[in-house]
């Protein structure tokens, strides 16, 4: 996603009152990181694997275990936007023209998703993530029609009975409408569009999703659901159920970044204050639920913990939802506990336990896709790998605007 305004701070003083002690000033420091080491390393890797691939229409999606190389998928798939996207902040990072042009090589074939019939849900990962962070570092003015593009077309998803976009439109789920806790981050790309000469509309749609997923998808225990049923007909609410969690009532950790990060960013759009309070509670939640060295378990509720796959993709979502929530709460304290807690997941993830190295292609170790469905279990999976380099480029751009 987009990165936004700067945490203007490297520490920050809270004062405190007593009635039976003299005014004292407490200095609460922010968590520093060598991000420009892991940034360094991370960027040659990317640099030296699309040295390796050979066709800009097959993108990287996950390493088999004991495997080196990355399995490819074509650009329907909902992952195509996620390589580009990384080389896009890989470039973003060095400056270096080569990358550049190897992001604008794996861009270029996703265009085709702007103006192809909507049969994907997540048009958001696949175009704002590769097109979107392209035309936010060149100004390409073709880039930017193909987001308006992209936008009208996931925009024919929305149900305005229901209130909501249609999830997994290519598959059939008779008289039901299915909302899923990942479209949160599909917003952006209309957020974006409305502001950047797209319909009014498409903010109006992107608000009313947010709004619909707060009320029904959002649970009372400040976990989430990771999918919503509703009537297509009606929009009357049926029920909230998992797909790739542990159970309905279980709380599967990338479905709480997705609503961490995508409620954020809802905020930071509309200004609705719901929004702003509905991430702090999915944060704080989520904070305190974490094991001991903050990288969560695929699923918190798996009974099989602590014998249970990690998910280290899950921890680089949150990384970059709690850096832009630290930047949009006012409340000094809120801010530093934001900002520490990503910089603690980012250090983590950059330890050797996590760092792929010269094991394989790929950044990140330990990933967890689909549990429930035996996929993609304790791999390395390349949104991991995306959003690992949005929130270090994230975070490298923080310190530096701290400094000045």
């Amino acid at each position: 996603m987009m990165i936004t305004r700067p945490l203007m701070f490297l520490v920050i003083f809270v004062t405190i009152m007593s009635c039976n002690s003299p005014k004292k000033e407490v200095t609460t420091k922010l968590d520093t990181f060598n991000v420009k080491a892991v940034l360094d390393v991370s960027v040659l890797k990317e640099k030296q694997v699309t040295k390796t691939l050979v066709s800009a229409d097959s993108f990287p999606r996950n390493i088999d275990k004991g495997n080196k190389n990355w399995n490819f998928v074509d650009v329907k798939d909902w992952c195509s936007g996620f390589f580009p996207g990384a080389l896009w902040f890989a470039y973003e990072y060095s400056g270096d023209e080569s990358t550049k042009d190897q992001a604008a090589k794996f861009t270029l074939p996703i265009k085709t998703i702007a103006y192809t019939k909507a049969d994907n849900h997540d048009i958001g990962f696949m175009v704002y993530g590769s097109y979107g962070n392209g035309y936010r570092l060149t100004g390409n003015k073709e880039y930017k029609e193909v987001l308006l593009a992209a936008a009208d077309t996931l925009a024919t998803l929305y149900n305005p009975k229901v209130g909501s976009i249609l999830s997994w439109p290519s598959q059939m789920h008779k008289f039901k409408h299915n909302t899923i806790i990942d479209n949160m981050m599909n917003l952006e790309l209309l957020f974006w569009a409305a502001k950047n000469g797209g319909s009014q509309d498409l903010y109006d749609i992107a608000k009313s999703h947010a709004e619909i997923t707060m009320k029904h998808i959002v649970r009372k225990d400040s976990a989430v659901y990771h999918v919503g049923s509703f009537d297509e007909n009606t929009g009357e609410f049926l029920r909230g159920y998992t797909h790739q969690g542990y159970a309905d009532e279980s709380m599967w950790a990338r479905g709480q970044t997705w609503g961490i990060y995508g409620f954020s960013i809802a905020y930071r759009e509309t200004g609705e204050q719901a929004f702003l309070d509905t991430a702090i509670k999915l944060t704080d939640h989520y904070i305190n639920r974490l094991p001991e060295d903050k990288i969560p378990y695929w699923d918190f509720d798996d009974p099989k913990i602590p014998n249970a796959p990690k998910d280290a993709s899950a921890a680089g979502v949150a990384a970059c939802g709690m850096l832009e929530l630290s930047t949009l709460v006012k409340d000094e304290k809120l801010k530093a506990k934001y900002y520490n807690a990503a910089v603690s997941y980012i250090k983590e993830l950059s330890t050797d336990k996590y760092l792929s190295g010269d094991t394989n292609q790929a950044l990140l170790l330990h990933s967890t896709g689909h549990y429930p469905n035996n996929s993609e279990i304790d791999v390395p999976i390349v949104y991991a790998d995306y959003y690992f380099m949005e929130a270090l480029v994230r975070l490298n751009k923080m310190q530096e605007a701290a400094l000045k």
